[in-house]
Formats: C-alpha cells, structure tokens, sequence
C-alpha cells in the first residue's frame, strides 16, 4: 500500500466545491464556472510541467477515505504499461492504415492475455482518408513557411497548391454576416482562441469553425479554410481534427495552421493590406474499408445478459502516437477488465469492454455497434466512456431514469476519497456511447481534468511521454470503483427520459 500517495488525494484538486458544466469535447456552457484558476496556474499559453500525484496538503479529520478497491488499483494498475504499449508497438492508427489493423490484433491478444472472455472482432464498415503531403507559406506582404495539418476528411488542393488573398473572421457567425463579393475567391482565415478550463469545455466553444466552417465559407464563395488550431498550448504544432461537408455545398481545402503562425497570419492581417496565404494537400478520400471493434467481457455470475460497457476508441488520428487520444483510455478500460477478471469475487452482472474503431473520423464503430447489439440494448443497463487523456477524474456525472439517482449517488460517495465530486449535471456520455444514450442506455461521465489535454489533442506531441503514471492511476482507479459497482450489484439505473437521449452539441 502507498501510504504517502494515498493520503493527499483527497483536496489535491483546487476547485473540488465546484460544478463544471459543459461537456469536455461537445459543449459550450454560458452558465458560472470555476475555470479560473488560483494565482500562479496556467495561463492559456503557459507551458505544462508535471504534477505528481503524492503532492500533499495537510491532513484533515473530515476527510474522505480512498476506498480499499481503489487502494488495490493504485498499488498493482498495469494501465500505464498497456497505455505505453498501444502507443510504442503500434503507434498512430488512422482508419484505414496499416497501423488500424495491427492495433485491432493488439486488442485482441491484450484482452485475452488479462483474462476477459468471449474475446472477439466485430466487422466495422469505416471511411478512409489519408493526409498526403502537407506545406503552406504566409507569401504577402512578407514571406514565412508555416506549420499546418490538414483537417481529418478534407479534400486535397491539387498538386500545384492553392493561393489566395485571406479574409479573416473570428466565428461562423461573423463569416455569414458578410456579403458574397468580401469572400468569393479568398481563403476564409477562422481566428478563434480556445480558452483553457479544467473541465475542457472551451474546447466545445471553439471546436465549431473546424467542424462547420468549410461549408459555411464554401457558401459565399471561398476556395479555402485555414484555422487557428484548436488547442491552448504555444508551441509550433498544427492540430488536426475531423471537419465535415455538405454535398449540396462545393468541397474546399481546409487546415489548420500552429498556434504561433496562426497568431501571425493575424497580426499581419490586422496591420491592413492584402494578405495572401499559399498551401497545398495532398489530402485524399478513398472510400470504405473494413475495420473492427475489438470487444472482451468478465462474464456475470447471476445475470449474465445484463451488460455494463466501458469503451474507449482504438484509432487515432495519424499524427503523433495516439497516447493520450485514446491509447490512455484503452489502458483505463483494459485495467477496467483485468481488474474484474482476476478478482476472486466475480462479478454478477456481465462487464463488456469495447474498444471502438472510427471514432476520430467517423464514429462508424459506435454505429455499428449499437446496430450489432440493438436486441441487447435494453438489457445495457450503464455505458461509460474513456476518451479524455491520462489525468485523474474530478468529476462524476449521470444521465439515467429517476430509479438511478440513489445508485449514482452511492458511487458518488466511493469515489470522493479520490477527490471526485458528484455533480447535479447530467452527463453526456461521450462519443462512442451516444448511440447507446440514442436508445435509452443509461451513461456515466468520469471527467478527467482536462487542463493540459487540449496541448497535446490530435498533434504531434501527443506521445507517451507526456502521460504521468501517477495520474493515470488515479484515473483507472476511479473507473475500476464505479464498474465494480455497477457489476457486483444489481441496481436499476433506469433509462434515459425520450427528451434527453440527443446529445447536448
């Protein structure tokens, strides 16, 4: 046991009294958050330094105790080590590459080398896209080569690139109060700052333009999009991203230029006279291929058709090795497993792990997924979600029928030893399970502190070095508490109410 480590979890996270509203990937809340953080934290171009886990305050009377499961996981996690696999031995994994298919054979001997039964490929239908070669260069008034990464799904410029004057707004908003001759011809400049929070959801108020803003600015004529990369870290790296089309709109190029050559496409601007952007994609559409979802289950004693699902994605974008986006929440959801497979009690529920293929461009592993198994969809009686880095959980959340609120409530208390608070909110349930809210299942959100995440999201930095041991600890120590939970009990966490099974984007 780690004495020392356990000791200080309990008020190590500085707005522990706080409600974080606003979902980490999808949603932008205008309701009071405490996202401000205490004098000497990060500001949203500061670089990152590690925080360990042991940091200690003073202990306290009334302070809640790490509950002995979670005590087990913190001393024997193997979530680091299957983190630093996924990432070393396979690396960036994009639909459709090489690299897909080996990580789907690491699924598959990983899961069976833990324990979990039933391990199986499920047939997943999933587009395919590839980066190609990528530059781009400010070339008026004055010349500078910039770092950029085309937006996951574009469409390529053509070998001989593309030039054009920019014309820079700071929202799609702003962009559809223009008239046609201010765009038609130029490449539409999105300069939007992405705010750091705890909680992430400044990533959902500015995650729009990437999404969205190629078809907008293809409507008043543009011939190209470039961003500012959605991300909060300085450093000269281009975050990519999945963006999307309409096919009653023309297919323009987009991208997303660095941080700091993004913030000099903006100066320039801002100084008057035309400013002229030059790039070419070699990016590429090509199709469908088949791909899996890679799924294990620890098999219930009493009600084996009663499902638990703890998922995570198995792809990643082609930048960088896919550490933190999501090899870390493989780690969580495998630990999850092993954690339940090797206990001496077992389980009376049946726990099914799922590892989703096509999250980052598509969420065609979820979709086939919830088609597979909808006959078993009403005997899922909890799906929660691992997709938001390597650092510890803050906050717990649920959306479920009224029955499950004294459930989610005990959890709750169990956790608070590892410095989580409940919150009133409802949760979102993340990517991979929204077609499993879609129907009803109830969702949990473990949200990690999401402070640092947005540095690394889908760039080249985002490789196993960056993730801490500690912290990643604390997460799966958290997701093992609430599986156990929810499988060793046979507690009715109802079913999402008709008006709140969309997602809240």
């Amino acid at each position: 046991m780690r004495a020392l480590r356990l000791a200080p979890l309990v008020l190590s996270l500085w707005p522990l009294a706080c409600a974080h509203d606003g979902d980490p990937v999808r949603v932008a809340s205008a309701a009071p958050r405490c996202d401000a953080a205490p004098a000497g934290a990060l500001s949203p171009a500061a670089p990152v330094a590690p925080v360990a886990a042991s940091a200690a305050l003073p202990p306290t009377s009334s302070a809640p105790t790490v509950p002995p499961l979670a005590a087990k996981v913190l001393d024997t996690s193997q979530a680091y080590a299957l983190t630093g696999s996924l990432s070393d031995e396979v690396g960036a994994r994009l639909t459709g590459s090489p690299a897909a298919q080996l990580a789907v054979a690491w699924g598959v001997r990983t899961m069976k080398s833990l324990g979990l039964a039933n391990v199986r490929e499920e047939a997943v239908r999933a587009p395919h896209w590839e980066r190609g070669e990528e530059e781009a260069s400010i070339v008026a008034p004055s010349r500078h080569p910039v770092v950029l990464h085309a937006l996951g799904g574009s469409v390529g410029t053509g070998p001989k690139g593309l030039e054009a004057e920019v014309v820079e707004v700071p929202s799609i908003e702003a962009l559809e109060k223009l008239d046609r001759k201010s765009v038609e011809g130029k490449i539409v400049f999105f300069y939007r700052v992405m705010r750091r929070a705890k909680d992430g959801s400044g990533y959902g108020e500015a995650v729009g333009v990437r999404g969205r803003g190629a078809i907008a600015a293809a409507k008043l004529g543009a011939v190209g999009v470039v961003i500012r990369s959605i991300g909060t870290d300085s450093d000269r790296v281009a975050h990519t991203g999945a963006m999307r089309y309409d096919d009653a709109v023309p297919k323009i190029p987009a991208a997303a230029f660095s941080i700091p050559d993004a913030d000099l496409l903006h100066r320039l601007v801002a100084r008057g006279g035309p400013v002229r952007v030059r790039m070419r994609l070699g990016a590429r559409l090509l199709g469908e291929v088949d791909a899996a979802n890679v799924v294990g289950e620890v098999v219930g004693t009493e009600a084996p058709d009663e499902i638990v699902l703890f998922g995570a994605h198995l792809d990643s974008w082609d930048v960088g090795q896919g550490a933190i986006d999501d090899a870390a929440g493989c780690g969580i959801v495998l630990e999850v497993g092993r954690q339940l497979a090797a206990a001496a009690e077992k389980p009376k529920r049946t726990l099914r792990v799922v590892l989703f293929a096509n999250e980052e461009n598509g969420l065609a592993g979820a979709k086939a997924y919830a088609k597979a198994h909808a006959a078993e969809l009403p005997k899922h009686v909890l799906a929660v979600e691992a997709d938001l880095g390597a650092w510890r959980v803050i906050e717990a959340r649920f959306l479920g029928g009224d029955a499950g609120r004294g459930p989610f409530a005990r959890i709750a208390g169990e956790l608070a030893g590892l410095g989580v608070v409940q919150s009133p909110l409802d949760a979102d349930g993340g990517a991979d399970v929204s077609p499993l809210r879609a129907a009803g299942v109830p969702v949990l959100d473990l949200r990690q502190d999401a402070t640092r995440y947005f540095d690394l999201h889908h760039t080249d930095n985002d490789t196993f070095d960056k993730i801490d041991k500690s912290e990643l600890d604390l997460a799966a120590a958290a997701f093992v508490v609430v599986a156990h939970a929810a499988t060793h009990g046979r507690d009715d966490f109802g079913r999402v109410p008709e008006a709140k099974r969309a997602p809240s984007h």
